[in-house]
């Protein structure tokens, strides 16, 4: 699809002004119970020591309130989120891989505001609230440009963000035709870097967003995630936020989707959201091609059909994802996970890619891809009749 041309980036033509926007975080006070981010489990998850910080993301609002979350954390001041000393670039750090996600958080502002064409998952990809992720899958490609190290950075001006959407959704217009990403909305990938799940731990931006995108009617918000975070059922996405989760058999998730909600937490949470407002899509990513795995997607997906309501499947696509992998995340997997490296490093089965960014990336060769592509939409049209493929990648 021909996207219009990016217009300057000014305030003339936002849809509403950010004043719109009132605090959208579930309230302990309002009688709905206690939040799930100040939960025991929450905190297993984050158990925050650290807090880098630019000057400018700590005195925010966004900051102050992140920093108040976590009152013990010793907070350090540093110049830029980018460059960390003993953070970023620290070999040691590979052997600290998981406990630098959870002990770990990083305040910055995001300085370049730009929403690119993607067409696939989404019409674009927006300008997203974070970067790095409190999860641990083995084959994250976030990482690659860290070195080294992976917590989450959550961008403070999440104002900014907002009115930087508004403004382009405004320049759009109304969608002009259908497509794979959906008949009606221009989609916004809100969560190419991180997980907006998780991110809603930590602070509202996750929140603010789902609120926005609410009050858009061209457009709706989509994210991928792989954890179920209870507190974002209250906050009434009006239809307006595709939430995918993320899928994959079990054994598979279990080796390689560390910190991460068990699969089945992730299929029964589908009517919850639904019923809360969200539209439910499924990603089936990464596939990863290795001895058995045919059977084990066919029983993944009998477990669908199994055990969701009907109100799910009506309304449910899915993303086809095939495992693409990197030889410097190979390097650093070897340090902290090489057992994951065992199904995810396969030289007979792939072959170097050189990606857009400059990185030696491993896809699957041609010919494996296209065949396990066919195989898994064979098992989809056997046990998940109901399920349309979106798109295959």
């Amino acid at each position: 699809m021909l996207h219009p041309p990016a217009a300057p980036d000014d305030a003339s033509d936002a849809l509403f002004g950010l004043d719109a926007l009132s605090p959208t975080a579930p309230d302990p006070a309002s009688g709905a119970g206690p939040l799930f981010r100040d939960s025991a489990a929450a905190r297993r998850l984050l158990p925050v020591r650290q807090i880098h910080a630019e000057p400018a993301a700590a005195a925010s609002p966004r900051g102050r309130q992140v920093i108040g979350r976590f009152p013990d954390a010793r907070l350090i001041e540093v110049d830029s989120h980018w460059r960390i000393p003993g953070l970023h670039g620290n070999e040691g750090n590979v052997e600290r891989w998981v406990r630098v996600k959870g002990e770990t958080l990083v305040l910055g502002e995001k300085k370049t505001l730009t929403t690119r064409p993607n067409g696939r998952s989404a019409d674009w990809i927006a300008p997203g609230p974070s970067n790095g992720c409190a999860l641990a899958c083995a084959y994250c490609y976030v990482p690659r440009r860290k070195g080294y190290a992976n917590p989450i950075t959550v961008f403070t001006n999440i104002d900014r963000i907002i009115a930087h959407l508004g403004r382009h959704i405004a320049r759009q217009g109304p969608k002009p035709e259908p497509n794979q990403c959906d008949p009606e909305a221009w989609v916004y990938d809100i969560g190419e870097n991180g997980d907006c799940a998780v991110d809603a731990l930590i602070s509202d931006n996750t929140a603010d967003l789902v609120h926005a995108f609410g009050q858009w009617p061209t457009a709706k918000a989509s994210f991928a995630t792989k954890y179920v975070n209870p507190d974002l059922l209250a906050l009434d996405p009006r239809g307006r936020t595709r939430i995918r989760f993320s899928l994959m058999p079990a054994d598979d998730s279990r080796l390689l989707d560390v910190r991460t909600s068990p699969i089945a937490d992730r299929i029964a949470a589908a009517g919850d959201f639904l019923d809360a407002g969200y539209e439910v899509h499924f990603n089936f990513s990464p596939v990863v091609v290795r001895p058995g795995w045919e059977t084990a997607w066919s029983e993944l997906l009998q477990h669908l059909d199994d055990v969701l309501p009907e109100r799910v499947k009506r309304q449910a696509a899915a993303e086809v994802i095939m495992l693409t992998h990197n030889r410097e995340l190979h390097e650093v997997n070897l340090g902290w996970h090489p057992r994951a490296e065992d199904v995810l490093w396969q030289p007979g089965l792939q072959q170097a890619k050189r990606s857009q960014n400059g990185a030696l990336n491993v896809r699957y060769r041609n010919r494996v891809k296209a065949e396990a592509v066919d195989t898994l939409r064979g098992l989809v049209a056997a046990r998940t009749p109901w399920l349309r493929i979106r798109y295959a990648f």
